[in-house]
């Protein structure tokens, strides 16, 4: 069986540009946080970069539940950004499962 390298350059600058336009995708996604009905948000880009934590004032008063409201609103915010990822990795890569560690994120 003879293998077709001919398109072999074609095919790798396509997913380069498609992991690019990902990675910019992911920088200017926002996935949002909430703790206790709001009183906690935390928003990350796609990239894990923290945007905004936005604590209000009544989550000031118990100092333990104050940081377990951001830690729960961190958490939040992180699921949300790990599942825009794996939906961008399917589209990426047509449905066919990746091997863990074949792309550099």
């Amino acid at each position: 069986m003879d293998l077709d390298l001919s398109n072999l350059g074609a095919l790798l600058g396509g997913f380069q540009q498609k992991m690019q336009e990902m990675k910019e995708k992911a920088a200017a996604a926002r996935c949002t946080g909430e703790a206790a009905g709001g009183l906690v948000k935390i928003t990350l880009t796609g990239t894990y970069e923290v945007v905004s934590v936005s604590i209000a004032e009544g989550a000031f008063e118990d100092r333990e539940l104050c940081e377990d409201l951001v830690r729960a609103a961190l958490a939040e915010a992180l699921r949300g950004v790990r599942e825009e990822t794996e939906r961008n990795l399917r589209d990426l890569s047509g449905g066919l499962p990746l091997p863990p560690g074949l792309l550099p994120f």
